[in-house]
């Protein structure tokens, strides 16, 4: 976390996409399913498990998330996320 600007729903967003599930006590739903690192999984399901972490712990935000190879040989892939804050209604 970082020491100032954590109530900014991009960067609470980032945190979230940062955390893996079962690091945070008493809410151990919160985060990234960890089951999905160094498995031969689609890239949908863990697009699929980042976007459903926004929608339920930051819904202040729409995200536009892709997975992309970092080193193909290894199957390394990093999580692109462009994070807008959602206009307001009113």
């Amino acid at each position: 976390m970082r020491s100032s600007g954590n109530g900014n729903p991009e960067i609470c967003a980032a945190n979230l996409l940062r955390i893996v599930r079962g690091e945070v006590a008493y809410d151990r739903v919160r985060g990234r399913d960890g089951t999905l690192v160094d498995q031969p999984v689609s890239n949908v399901d863990a697009v699929a498990d980042a976007e459903w972490v926004l929608e339920i712990y930051e819904p202040r935000v729409e995200a536009e998330l892709n997975l992309a190879d970092v080193d193909s040989s290894d199957g390394d892939f990093a999580l692109l996320a462009n994070i807008k804050r959602k206009e307001d209604v009113g």
